[in-house]
């Protein structure tokens, strides 16, 4: 806890060193030029100036629960969760028994991915008197973190009819029910949402449809919603999200944690310790007075959901995605440091059209949704149309390039003998691509045969005037 509390009151009182020095340099500056010149300061934002206000009630009261309490939600604000960690943990010290202290350490276990420490919190949290609708949407998200989309549905449905207008739930509850293979749920949940223009039920509908394997439709939304540096960038995430476990996907599409290129679709072994621990319901189960029926469809039973989604940990704001190159042939994870926090963090402001809702889900495809930026002409549009590729490797050298492609050939010669490398610029390396394909269901094609091989590729939609050469 100590760590926590030094790096919060180093940043604060750094700040007014920092300060005073400035200060005296330019009375320094003054005293040695005639000639005065006005300075301007930045304000700091109102999060940060949360945190420094609290900082300094700390100082005068370090034993204060309700300072620490306050330093502790700024910190999440302002996303430093490790210190948010340590002031919530040295409150719990000073009274073990506060909910509201209990509540925001579950909150950021809950940010960082750790869903497991987060439910006993709060489940405790309500036993010292936090309220029902403070907690439940928290709980909805937990059990969806550790792969518990039945009791997630149950609680979202409760926190929904608790507070009706509560959209980031009502955008959860659709990713929980698309995770559960429950399309038309998903549909409905959402449909409202979509109907008012609100943007990040834009981006939910597209993480579902790609969790429910509907790359294209996926893609097509981020397409046109976003600049295509960024929609290049979103899209091989999206092509992955099918084969992530459960809990991964509720972690990739609700809180923009991606796993580990050897960790996807890979049960984690403390979820399945939790799981194994919570057989017998006493863990797992909502708690709390049954609210009535669900404002949504309910999800299929389990006999009807996908079997090879499997339960597993990860690690609203979305957090930046982490990233590990692994091998020569890395998934989406390889991507540069592609935040899906920042790729969709400006459209909030965006303007969407009206749509007419219809007695079924919203048809997107109906949507003239406007970018973000309008793209510059392009005069080699007609020369490099958009096409459609399997990605097998990047990398900064061609020629290194053209050596993978002669060690997967060799290894998958029926599959790539028909096909010529290609290769395509990627920031400061180049992507290496087999293609093109007619159909993005031909290009998965074979990326589910190279799977079987143990050769990882994902498919690859090169935008419009985006130059691929064959490699020679």
């Amino acid at each position: 806890m100590k760590r926590y509390l030094t790096t919060g009151f180093r940043c604060a009182f750094g700040a007014a060193f920092i300060g005073a020095i400035t200060v005296t340099s330019l009375t320094a500056a003054t005293a040695q030029n005639s000639t005065s010149r006005e300075v301007v300061q930045p304000l700091p934002s109102p999060q940060v100036q949360r945190l420094n206000r609290a900082l300094l009630e700390i100082a005068r009261q370090p034993r204060s629960v309700s300072a620490l309490r306050e330093a502790g939600d700024a910190s999440m604000a302002v996303g430093d969760l490790d210190a948010a960690i340590g002031f919530y943990g040295r409150a719990a010290e000073l009274d073990p028994n506060d909910a509201r202290v209990k509540l925001g350490l579950a909150q950021v276990y809950l940010r960082s991915g750790r869903p497991v420490e987060a439910l006993p919190l709060l489940q405790e949290a309500e036993g010292a008197g936090a309220q029902l609708r403070d907690v439940i949407g928290a709980r909805a998200l937990a059990y969806d973190l550790v792969g518990d989309q039945a009791s997630a549905q149950i609680a979202y449905a409760s926190a929904l009819q608790l507070t009706p207008q509560d959209d980031e739930a009502r955008r959860r509850f659709a990713i929980s029910q698309a995770i559960s293979r429950n399309s038309s749920g998903f549909q409905d949940t959402l449909a409202p949402l979509i109907e008012s223009r609100d943007v990040a039920a834009f981006r939910t509908r597209a993480f579902g449809l790609a969790i429910l394997g509907e790359q294209e439709r996926a893609e097509g939304i981020v397409n046109s919603i976003m600049p295509r540096d960024l929609s290049a960038r979103i899209n091989p995430y999206l092509a992955y999200m099918p084969r992530l476990t459960p809990a991964q996907q509720a972690a990739a599409a609700n809180l923009g944690i991606f796993p580990r290129a050897a960790d996807i679709g890979r049960e984690d072994p403390r979820i399945a310790r939790f799981a194994r621990e919570s057989e017998s319901g006493s863990l797992l189960e909502p708690a709390g007075e049954p609210l009535g029926s669900p404002v949504v469809a309910n999800s299929p039973p389990a006999s009807e959901q996908t079997p090879d989604l499997v339960q597993a940990d990860t690690g609203s704001s979305l957090p930046q995605i982490a990233i590990r190159e692994t091998g020569s042939t890395p998934p989406p994870a390889s991507t540069p440091l592609a935040s899906v926090a920042d790729a969709f963090a400006d459209l909030d402001g965006a303007s969407l059209p009206t749509v007419q809702a219809t007695e079924d889900a919203v048809d997107i495809a109906a949507l003239d949704v406007p970018r973000e930026v309008e793209p510059a002409p392009e005069p080699e549009k007609t020369l490099h149309p958009r096409r459609i590729w399997v990605q097998l490797a990047t990398g900064r050298d061609v020629s290194a390039l053209g050596f993978d492609w002669r060690r997967f050939s060799r290894r998958a010669p029926d599959l790539l003998g028909e096909f010529s490398p290609h290769v395509t610029p990627w920031g400061q390396a180049n992507r290496l691509l087999a293609g093109p394909f007619e159909s993005s269901s031909a290009a998965r094609s074979l990326v589910n045969a190279l799977g079987e091989k143990g050769i990882e590729t994902f498919t690859y939609i090169s935008p419009e005037g985006t130059e691929v050469k064959e490699l020679n």
